[in-house]
């Protein structure tokens, strides 16, 4: 939970970087600024950062162009170097928790603790049977240090530090509320990564990362097609207003497409059988990867769920005289991430 103001929202994704600012008022956000600037091929991968000249130059320009003079920031973080787990402990007071999470996280963490940054979250408490439900995340320090030292080298101060998949869930639950029945899956599609997070009975029940996004699909196209990699990806897109899309790419991009949604599915079929729950009533999709139609089709075939594209600017205004209203939703699945950011504040509290 978070008080005081609204801290700005850094996302940097495998394609580009992403920036929003909010601001409250009489309870409903309104977007004040808003920046992005793609990112050359391989500045990321896998989640690390391989050109941090690149990332600087490009969160310089944001902040300088958009006129942002805010410099306290929320970043989020995804990858290898980062675990998340949902597991059950007894019955304990917050003081007896916060000494006991170490010994805890050293059963599930599989790696040495004393190098991992660690936080967790009380998901439910249940007297009857004396445990309760904990939501434990742990990032390696050094990927955590290495992140935040670009920040500071643009000149910007990160406070808060999230997962990608959890910011998603902040947006979602300020714009739709999280149900308390009944359970639904987020799913981020991005450039590099696909991130699944499964909300069950209102809290978080599953996360898992999908080493295969919209990325995947782009070089399918470049090598059936034998075509550069910027044009592979024009072709994804739509080819743009000048260029027409050649038959053989609709048939590339249906079977990647095919391809990815399989390996979601086997994540929901997962979840399904090890949670004990009969069904997963919608997928709400996010993230650049979205817009693709024939994805939006292949998952919801595969999966035999019900999949809407969500949109994260749905009850937020925008300041006009800052922000193109246009340009911004017209990426707004794209925005997701930054917009979840954007929702944290300068002071935390723990629920």
């Amino acid at each position: 939970m978070g008080e005081g103001k609204n801290l700005v929202g850094v996302d940097i994704g495998a394609s580009s970087i992403k920036v929003v600012q909010l601001k409250e008022s009489r309870k409903k956000f309104q977007v004040i600024r808003y920046g992005y600037a793609p990112l050359p091929p391989q500045t990321i991968v896998d989640g690390h950062v391989m050109s941090p000249g690149a990332v600087v130059d490009g969160l310089l320009k944001i902040f300088q162009d958009q006129k942002i003079s805010q410099k306290d920031v929320a970043i989020g973080v995804y990858g290898q170097s980062v675990i998340v787990r949902k597991i059950t402990v007894p019955m304990m007071t917050a003081a007896e928790l916060e000494e006991q999470i170490g010994w805890e996280a050293e059963q599930h963490i599989p790696f040495d603790i004393k190098v991992m940054s660690i936080d967790y979250e009380v998901l439910r408490k249940r007297p009857d049977a004396g445990q309760m439900d904990l939501l434990l995340v742990a990032a390696k320090k050094d990927e955590v240090n290495d992140y935040t030292a670009i920040f500071r080298e643009a000149n910007l101060r990160p406070v808060v530090v999230d997962i990608n998949a959890f910011t998603i869930q902040n947006i979602f639950e300020n714009q739709q509320g999280l149900p308390d029945q009944g359970t639904v899956a987020l799913l981020n599609v991005g450039a590099a990564v696909s991130s699944l997070n499964i909300i069950s009975g209102g809290v978080s029940a599953f996360t898992r990362e999908i080493a295969n996004a919209g990325n995947s699909i782009t070089e399918e196209i470049q090598k059936q097609c034998n075509v550069p990699f910027e044009q592979a990806e024009a072709y994804k897109c739509g080819g743009g207003p000048t260029q027409i899309v050649p038959q053989e790419v609709h048939e590339v991009i249906q079977s990647a497409c095919d391809g990815l949604a399989g390996e979601i599915q086997r994540s929901l079929d997962f979840y399904l059988a090890t949670s004990g729950e009969s069904e997963i009533a919608r997928i709400y999709l996010s993230g650049g990867t979205a817009y693709l139609a024939p994805l939006c089709k292949a998952i919801e075939r595969r999966a035999r769920v019900p999949v809407s594209v969500f949109d994260p600017m749905g009850n937020l205004t925008v300041d006009p005289k800052f922000v193109n209203e246009a340009e911004m939703r017209a990426r707004a699945a794209q925005m997701v991430v930054a917009l979840g950011l954007a929702l944290r504040c300068d002071k935390e509290r723990r629920a």
